[in-house]
């Protein structure tokens, strides 16, 4: 998609379709449409409030600008006071799913006057035009959407701030755009076509077109640095695990500490022998949305260039039925030493990821940031687009707040206190991998944090937000690309950004 800043008012010899936002305060059409014909127009519908301005709401109007005019759709951008990047994204994946639904060779979008916040909601617009115009219909015969093929972003006349740093936000937009994309088809892509080894080759793939540094560990070098519960959690599957290692050196000093992500990486869960009913499995290809996220995030930074150092670490896994599947009373040793009981195989991404933080911890970061759909605790809590955010230090979890919030991304910290731990002990190993009933997130984030070697260390539990039930009218169903905005935000920061 070619994306151009036009600074002139929009014409009516323009043709195609033009964007047009409106606030829910606004009594009146914007300046620049105060000459055109259809001012008037306008006015009547905001009086009845035919045109409320309500965030979502979309209405065709034809030949708004003079006769032969085209068409313009205006959207609804709720209250100008609570217009944000989370706003401004949303508003833009509606306008990508309602116009790219057929190939366009120009759309204008009309930006919305919010002063000084202008180049940051721009970019995030186009973020969403991007994500919208991207469909989930990966094994549809026919495409159902399609990328416009220019983007004009209108900056009318007089509108502050003036268009040059509009434009200088747009590569970095259409870099996330992309990263944002490249996790939802990750997360999309049916379980046939990205076991453990397919999807490492997809990631080495994606990775080295960004120039980061790619390392895959086969199962015997798996075997061999002592990861356990990878192991453990892969044995009941005929597919073996890989363990993937990105690493972007962008500081003036490589050997400074680096940002550590690491994201899990379930391939399918079926739950093992403990397994889940038919109808829980049905969005199970979406398990491994914490290594999505974190590759795409990656390659955002790489294509950034960024000034830090980042190292990501991948866990991939089946977890199935077979023959050799771990059984209920198994004890698993992890990659730090520590034993854990297993008593409920659908518990397995706290396994993968008990190695490959402890992997992580080893590696002396300066922090350790997990994304995992780790517990559907977390969504009874929080619902389905709430993150949980779980950590042993409040500067890295105020850190990972900041960006989230900065993105218009929503997390929420939970309580991770010290007797949440008591209901993982084990008579037989050092812990259970799970405890009591009650407050499952918060047992989950206490056993995690058992591998972290005391690093400042955060954990978002993504279940709910990594994945729509239901199509919308700014987002689809299937994978969402969460958080891939927050970590780009957060390394930013750790840059000076």
């Amino acid at each position: 998609m070619k994306i151009r800043i036009d600074s002139e008012a929009p014409a009516p010899r323009e043709a195609g379709w033009l964007v047009v936002g409106m606030f829910e305060d606004q009594p009146e059409p914007p300046s620049w449409l105060s000459e055109t014909p259809g001012a008037e127009l306008v006015r009547r519908l905001i009086a009845s409030r035919d045109l409320s301005g309500g965030f979502g709401e979309a209405s065709a109007l034809h030949d708004l600008l003079g006769p032969s005019s085209g068409s313009t759709l205006v959207v609804g951008l709720g209250p100008s006071d609570r217009f944000g990047a989370a706003e401004a994204f949303d508003f833009g994946v509606l306008v990508g799913k309602r116009l790219g639904g057929r190939s366009r060779d120009s759309v204008g979008l009309v930006l919305p006057e919010v002063g000084p916040k202008a180049p940051e909601v721009a970019s995030a617009i186009v973020q969403g035009v991007m994500v919208g115009t991207s469909g989930p219909g990966l094994a549809k015969s026919e495409p159902s959407r399609f990328a416009f093929e220019e983007l004009r972003l209108c900056v009318p006349p007089g509108s502050s701030p003036e268009p040059g740093p509009i434009e200088q936000s747009l590569e970095r937009a259409q870099i996330l755009g992309r990263a944002i994309n490249l996790a939802r088809e990750l997360v999309n892509l049916p379980p046939a076509r990205k076991n453990p080894s397919l999807l490492a080759d997809r990631i080495r793939t994606e990775a080295g077109q960004a120039d980061l540094t790619v390392t895959i560990w086969d199962e015997a070098r798996i075997r061999r640095e002592r990861f356990g519960g990878l192991l453990g959690v892969s044995a009941g599957s005929d597919e073996p695990p890989a363990f993937v290692a990105l690493e972007w050196l962008g500081a003036a000093d490589p050997q400074a500490p680096a940002l550590a992500l690491v994201g899990k990486g379930i391939t399918f869960d079926s739950g093992g022998l403990s397994l889940k009913p038919s109808a829980s499995m049905e969005d199970m290809k979406a398990d491994m949305s914490g290594a999505a996220i974190v590759t795409a995030a990656m390659t955002a930074i790489a294509r950034l260039e960024l000034p830090v150092n980042v190292r990501a670490f991948l866990p991939l896994a089946e977890n199935m039925t077979g023959g050799r599947a771990m059984k209920l009373g198994d004890v698993l040793t992890m990659r730090n030493g520590k034993t854990v009981e297993v008593m409920n195989t659908d518990a397995e991404g706290r396994l993968i990821l008990a190695d490959a933080l402890s992997y992580a911890a080893e590696q002396e970061p300066a922090r350790i940031i997990d994304l995992a759909t780790l517990t559907g605790s977390c969504m009874v809590a929080l619902g389905p687009k709430v993150a949980g955010l779980f950590s042993n230090d409040q500067a890295t979890a105020d850190s990972v707040r900041s960006a989230a919030e900065a993105v218009g991304e929503r997390v929420w910290p939970l309580p991770m206190d010290a007797d949440f731990r008591e209901s993982l002990k084990s008579p037989v190993a050092d812990l259970k991998n799970v405890g009591s009933k009650w407050g499952g997130a918060s047992i989950a984030g206490k056993f995690l944090e058992e591998f972290v070697g005391g690093r400042p260390w955060a954990h978002l539990d993504i279940a709910g937000p990594a994945w729509a039930d239901s199509d919308s009218s700014t987002r689809d169903a299937g994978g969402t690309g969460c958080f891939v905005r927050t970590l780009v935000r957060l390394a930013e920061a750790g840059a000076g950004a």
